[in-house]
């Protein structure tokens, strides 16, 4: 229950962002669910492979390369959902530092509220 909840505020983040930032467009709520889902899959599988392929690079950047690996898969997000596009790496870095923000407060949220 705790992860369709967790899903769920990842997807009103996504809408969100979507309106806000213009080089971010998703089609409906619907595609905003799956697009939460599949950046979910992707940071859970993908992710962590990126991580240690490109350890050398992030140490010398002191982490900061991470803000590229999630933009990543953000761009690998829009090449498999045909509903959900981002213009360039550069929105797909802002969208995936937002996206970040917004999960981390909602999620805040939720963990007060109990």
């Amino acid at each position: 229950m705790k992860w369709i909840i967790k899903l769920l505020l990842t997807a009103i983040a996504v809408v969100v962002l979507a309106k806000i930032l213009p080089g971010v467009e998703v089609v409906g709520y619907g595609y905003a669910i799956l697009v939460a889902l599949v950046i979910g899959l992707l940071k859970s599988i993908v992710r962590p492979i990126l991580v240690i392929l490109t350890l050398p690079i992030t140490l010398v950047t002191l982490g900061l390369f991470l803000l590229i690996i999630n933009a990543i898969i953000i761009l690998m997000a829009d090449y498999f959902l045909s509903g959900f596009s981002v213009l360039s790496l550069w929105w797909a870095v802002l969208f995936s530092l937002l996206l970040s923000i917004l999960q981390s407060v909602l999620h805040k949220l939720i963990k007060e509220e109990k």
